[in-house]
């Protein structure tokens, strides 16, 4: 694929012509490790929903907080997701006002101590407390993450980093899966608290590494900053032949693209929450935002994201040996899949992702449904297994298109004055809707089994 195809003729003109790979090109090295800390922060996101997996297959996690279920257990679910919708009016905000870096930082912190709260918990109440404030925490390190990387990225790199974003929610999942089957047989407390204790994982190890990460160059720009952004860009776009001597052609170009189009947005003077439906080209972006937020919950994948062990009981399948090591598995298979995706997200397209995703994730629960209905009337082991199988085939056509291109797309598609508000409003669609997901579903599987 040709760099115009990627980052438009404009760029690509100015682009160095460098034929090393980019690991072998020292400052580009750099700033993809860099990149790399706000990369991890769906990781958090993603530990979550596979420990609440993990930890509802656990006999003593059930046992210490009395056996939650139905709508208590849709609260303790829930949780985490009202944390997330009741940060969202906060986060865009202070986003925008303060740089996208500090508030990484109080995410992570908030993060941090809210695992300590969840892992010294003596009743459910302090539970779900914790619960929350990883939620209202967790969006101020997930909001601005995406931005931050599409805004330092290097211009090539830009979409295969940004769709990386939410593929990056599996490696939490998959230490927490593992973990949670890697305590299953401890008889003590500890073989929950243990899984929670790690949740502060990734937060610890982007607090290590938050210093070194540059402020978002657009918006040092906006904020009359510019000679920080063209130190920042020549750093880790141009390399260090152009520090202090001169100004590369590509960071002149970039400077000067991201400046046109600040003060283009600054003229219309309509930079507010009421520009997401000012005109059609706003309202049809919000749209999507909107809707991709809630397809991404309402698809089926709410079920099976936060409730697996109540699904594989509907099909038979009730040890905590088994549920664990499914959910480990899944979870690997789930990170193979979106990360195979997110490299190949330029070649295919986004559109084209988008269909095959929903058309394979239809197939699959048609057939999902019709075996839990034949197991459900014969107890028939076989259309138990297909159940399972389905499962990874849903979550494979899931994979592949709503998670790399989750927060990608919406970052993509708002223009910069609007993206921090766009992806707030997108967010805020994800979990508004997991909310209700969370807090309904094992309502339903308590009382109507797999017709859910």
């Amino acid at each position: 694929m040709k760099d115009s195809d990627i980052v438009g003729q404009s760029l690509a003109e100015v682009l160095p012509h460098n034929p090393k790979y980019w690991f072998q090109t020292p400052h580009l090295l750099r700033l993809n490790l860099l990149l790399l800390v706000p990369l991890i922060s769906s990781s958090v996101a993603g530990y979550d929903g596979s420990l609440m997996n993990g930890l509802q297959s656990l006999d003593q996690w059930k046992a210490y907080f009395g056996h939650p279920a139905g709508a208590l257990l849709g609260l303790v679910n829930a949780a985490q997701s009202l944390g997330s919708v009741f940060s969202l009016p906060v986060v865009g905000f202070v986003s925008d006002k303060f740089g996208r870096k500090p508030v990484l930082l109080a995410g992570i912190l908030m993060i941090i101590i809210a695992t300590v709260i969840q892992s010294a918990s003596i009743n459910l109440a302090m539970f779900i407390v914790a619960r929350f404030i990883v939620g209202f925490g967790g969006m101020f390190v997930v909001q601005p993450s995406p931005m931050l990387i599409a805004e330092l990225a290097y211009p090539t790199h830009r979409g295969k980093y940004t769709s990386a974003f939410w593929t990056m929610y599996y490696m939490g999942a998959i230490l927490a899966s593992w973990t949670t089957f890697g305590t299953q047989d401890y008889t003590s407390e500890w073989s929950w608290r243990i899984p929670s204790i790690l949740q502060a994982g990734f937060p610890i190890i982007q607090l290590i590494f938050w210093y070194w990460i540059p402020e978002s160059p657009r918006w040092l720009i906006d904020q009359d900053r510019a000679p920080e952004a063209t130190a920042i860009l020549t750093k880790y776009h141009a390399g260090p032949e152009y520090e202090g001597t001169s100004t590369s052609p590509l960071v002149s170009r970039e400077i000067a693209e991201i400046i046109n189009t600040i003060q283009l947005e600054k003229l219309s003077k309509n930079t507010g929450w009421g520009a997401l439906i000012s005109t059609p080209g706003n309202r049809k972006r919000t749209l999507i935002a909107v809707c991709l937020g809630g397809f991404a919950q309402w698809n089926g994948i709410g079920v099976v994201s936060y409730y697996l062990t109540l699904v594989l009981d509907t099909v038979g399948i009730t040890d905590s040996f088994n549920q664990t090591l499914i959910n480990g598995l899944l979870q690997i298979f789930n990170f193979g899949a979106a990360f195979s995706a997110a490299i190949l997200v330029d070649r295919l397209g986004r559109r084209t992702l988008f269909l095959w995703s929903g058309i394979g994730m239809l197939v699959s629960y048609i057939v999902w449904t019709a075996c839990s209905a034949v197991n459900s009337d014969t107890g028939s082991k076989p259309a138990g297994i297909v159940v399972v199988v389905c499962l990874f085939t849903f979550f494979f056509h899931y994979d592949i298109a709503y998670t790399p291109l989750l927060m990608s797309y919406p970052t993509e598609i708002f223009p910069y004055s609007l993206r921090s508000k766009g992806i707030a409003v997108e967010l805020f669609a994800i979990y508004g809707s997991l909310v209700i997901a969370a807090f309904v579903n094992p309502i339903g599987l308590e009382n109507i089994g797999w017709r859910v």
